[in-house]
Parts: structure tokens; C-alpha cells; sequence
């Protein structure tokens, strides 16, 4: 017989069900790491997005252009996940800045289970993104 000894040990199932009570809450951990990351960036892109375009259109709206420049920016985050505040400062001459902040926040699925670590963590995941245009005008 041409059976060679150390073959039993790659088809053994023996440590299946240690090896699978060791992957699987690992496994778990990096899936819902995954979905944090994933809506922080989303977040963080749609909040870029929306101060981009508060701040160009405040930046050629000849009147009220704070007005409009929120409003462009309410209606960009309109298809965002979690919660946004948009702020802008827009000075009415022609060759001033236009600033556009807008902060966001998202929930952390971890902070929780950093505690049991003892790492302390916010339940909420936060960022700021900000856009400055030159004011139009003629």
C-alpha cells in the first residue's frame, strides 16, 4: 500500500469546530468594520459634496446667496446616511470667500464593544468637510 502517513493530517476534521468558533466572531468583527467604514465614507463624501456645491452657488447667486447656498446644500444631502449640519458665511461684495462647513455624523456599531477592551470610544463617528469659493460678481 502506497499510503503516505502525514496525508491524515491535511483531511483530518478534527479541529473544525475550534477552528470555526475562532474564525467566525473574527470574521464577524471585520464584516461589521467593514460597515462602519462604509458609511463614515459615504458621509464624508456626500458632506464634501454638498459644500462644494453650497459654496459655488452662494459664490455666483447674485442675491441672498446664503439663502441659496443652503438650500443647494439641504437639497445635495438629501440622499446622505446620518446627520448633517451645513453653515455658511458668504459676504455680498464680489472678491470675498465664500465658506461652506459642512459636519456630519454617523453611528459606531464598535463603540460599544471597545469598552469591553477598555479603550473608550463615542458612539458616533464625526467629520467636517469645508469648501471656500471666491465670490462673483460684476
Amino acid at each position: 500500500m502506497n499510503r503516505i502517513p502525514h496525508l491524515r493530517y491535511f483531511t483530518s476534521t478534527r479541529g473544525d469546530m475550534v477552528e470555526g468558533v475562532i474564525v467566525l466572531p473574527l470574521m464577524a468583527l471585520i464584516a461589521l468594520a467593514l460597515v462602519n467604514l462604509s458609511l463614515a465614507g459615504y458621509a464624508s463624501v456626500t458632506a464634501n459634496n454638498a459644500a462644494n456645491v453650497a459654496a459655488r452657488t452662494a459664490s455666483v447667486a447674485q442675491s441672498d446667496p446664503v439663502g441659496q447656498g443652503l438650500a443647494a446644500a439641504q437639497h445635495a444631502l438629501q440622499a446622505g446616511i446620518g446627520e448633517y449640519d451645513v453653515a455658511l458665511a458668504a459676504p455680498l461684495s464680489p472678491g470675498g470667500r465664500v465658506t461652506a462647513t459642512v459636519s456630519w455624523r454617523v453611528p459606531n456599531f464598535f463603540g460599544g464593544m471597545l469598552r469591553l477592551f477598555g479603550a473608550g470610544s463615542d458612539d458616533v463617528i464625526s467629520g467636517q468637510a469645508v469648501a471656500i469659493f471666491r465670490k462673483e460678481g460684476w
